[in-house]
This record gives C-alpha cells, structure tokens and sequence, in this order.
C-alpha cells in the first residue's frame, strides 16, 4: 500500500510540472508571437505605387509615370493630425521629414518645389496622395512648409518639377529590392575566401648593393583567391544603380519675378467655344481668351484673373465650378 501511494503522489507531481512546463511555453510563445506582431507593425515597407485612377469628391484623378512633369499651382501643407499615419504608398508619415502628397504622380519619386513669392527652392520626396482641396497641387510636411517660408500663411504660390533621373534610380531600386525579396538573392557565399600569403625573396635592383647580412630582400606578395562569379541575369537584377540621397534639407534662393494667379474655366479647340463660355463668366469677374500652341495644336484659354491673393482665386474657383465648368484650375504665371 505503502509504495502504491508513492508512486501516485510522484505521479501527481510529474503532472504538475508538465502543466506548469506547458503553461510556460503557451505563454512564452504568445509573447514571441505578439513581439513579432509589434515589429510589424511598427516598421511597415514602403513600395513602389503608381496606382489606378480614384475619385475624390467627384474628381476623378489619373496617376500615371511622367517625367517631365513641370507645373505651377498653389501647395498647401499637413501636419498634426496626420502625423504617425501609414501613407498612400506604406509609409508612416512624419510631418518632421521632407516629404509631400501629391495625387498623380509615382510613390515614391522627387520634385523639386519652388516657392515663386520669395524664391526658396528644396528638394522633397512625394510618397502619399493628396491635396484633395480644389485648387491646390501638392500638400507639403510641415517641416517643408517651414523652409520654403509659408507655414504661417498656410499657402504659397509654387513651381513643382519632377527630377526625373533620381525618380527612375529609385524606382529601379525598389523594384530590385522586391524582387530580390521574392526570389531570394542569387548571390549566397558563406563566408570570403582569405587571401593566400607567399614569402618570396627577390634579388636587389640594379645597382643596390645587398644588406651584408642577407643577400636577397624579402618581399611579400599576397595572391587573392577569384571572387565567386554571379551569372550575367542574376548579375543584372541583384545590382542596382547608385543613388545618392537628394532630400537633404538644403535650401536654396534665387531671385523669381513677380507671378499672377488665375483660374482657368478650361482650354477649347474652336474659338467660337471660348467666346461663349466667355459670355457666361461675364459677371463672375475680369474674363479674358489667350491662345496657346500646345503639341502643334491651337488651344484658346478662357481665365478670370489676374487676382489679387490665393484667397481671391478658391472664391472665384468655387463660383466657377457653381456656374458649371467643374474641371477649372487655379493658374499661376
């Protein structure tokens, strides 16, 4: 009797200890799982995005690649309540970086945005979407607003151009990198190989006497083993052009001439289309036809304007828009 009871007190211990082992790991492996979950989320990859065409409050936007994108317009700012979000293309968005929304061209890519009233001009990164305010064109950090001298004021009349070869450096780079994170990288080498190390000894040049001691000079010649070679594909796709990083903060001044705002009911083919949509806008303001050549085609613009302030020019948008013509644009020139 007596060893039978030993035997099932040592049994109930055994099977306490499994369940207090068990329990350990249960909870061991739930603070693994919820370490890894945190990483995640803490650190989202950013990725390459052009994106389809959305609408916006009843706007439809069109992104597309365009290297030669070079436009004038107004540029506003975000900051506060965006600050800490995922943006449009994976990024967390810090209103403290150099960086900008814009809603059509490729995430990521850099622009050049230069403010036309006091002539400060600073490379920034695009890698979110936006303004979606009518009338403006892109939608700067705060800490850009701050360098190109119009945080206060909220807006500025601005010039926003693409550079265009470190825009396609670093969407090469990037899809080199997704690429070489879907396949796995082509180049694996465990370890360098270590360069071979020969004594040999050399006879003194001529005319050189010898030491009285020894009558050669050792020299040490070191024989580097072949570096492993990497098919000319994989070769290809595992390098990636070099890209120097433009976003630096520095900012630069030149002098700008002075610059009128418009808004631009649209721009027609016939004369005859202008001069009614003219007749329309009579009385909205100073209404003026301005032809353009444009891809060898004659265009003729319908503008209200000049207008005295950015302020002038979202009231004189939205009477526009009232009176029908939806896709008018603030212009600055």
């Amino acid at each position: 009797m007596f060893w039978r009871a030993s035997v099932m007190r040592l049994g109930m211990v055994a099977a306490i200890i499994m369940f207090v082992v068990a329990c350990s790991e249960t909870q061991l492996a739930i603070h693994s799982v919820k370490r890894v979950v945190d990483v995640v989320e803490e650190k989202p990859q950013a990725h390459y995005k052009v994106g389809n065409p959305y609408q916006i409050s009843g706007t439809w936007y069109y992104p597309r690649v365009d290297y030669e994108f070079d436009e004038t317009g107004i540029a506003s700012w975000y900051g506060v309540k965006f600050h800490g979000r995922k943006t449009a293309n994976g990024e967390i968005y810090d209103m403290n970086s150099l960086t900008a929304a814009h809603r059509t061209l490729p995430m990521p890519s850099y622009v050049r945005v230069t403010n036309l009233e006091n002539g400060r001009s600073l490379v920034v990164k695009v890698n979110d979407r936006g303004p979606f305010a009518k009338g403006r064109i892109i939608d700067m950090s705060r800490r850009g607003a701050q360098l190109l001298g119009f945080q206060k004021q909220g807006t500025a009349k601005v010039r926003v151009q693409i550079l265009a070869d470190k825009s396609r450096a670093l969407a090469v780079r990037i899809k080199n990198q997704v690429q070489l994170a879907e396949i796995g990288s082509p180049i694996k080498v465990k370890r360098l190989p270590k360069a071979k190390v020969n004594a040999v000894s050399l006879p003194p040049p001529p005319g050189a006497k010898a030491s009285s001691s020894q009558g050669s000079v050792p020299v040490t010649v070191t024989r580097l083993a072949p570096a492993p070679t990497v098919p000319a594909r994989q070769s290809a796709t595992a390098s990636a052009p070099a890209l120097s990083q433009p976003v630096t903060g520095e900012v630069s001044q030149k002098k700008v001439g002075a610059s009128n705002i418009f808004v631009q009911a649209g721009a027609f083919g016939e004369y005859a289309n202008a001069n009614r949509v003219q007749a329309r806008l009579a009385s909205v303001g100073s209404v003026k036809i301005s032809s353009v050549l444009i891809n060898g085609r004659d265009l003729y613009r319908v503008r209200v304007g000049p207008l005295a302030s950015v302020a002038d020019a979202d009231r004189i948008l939205k009477t526009v828009g009232r009176v029908g013509f939806t896709s008018a644009r603030i212009i600055v020139e």
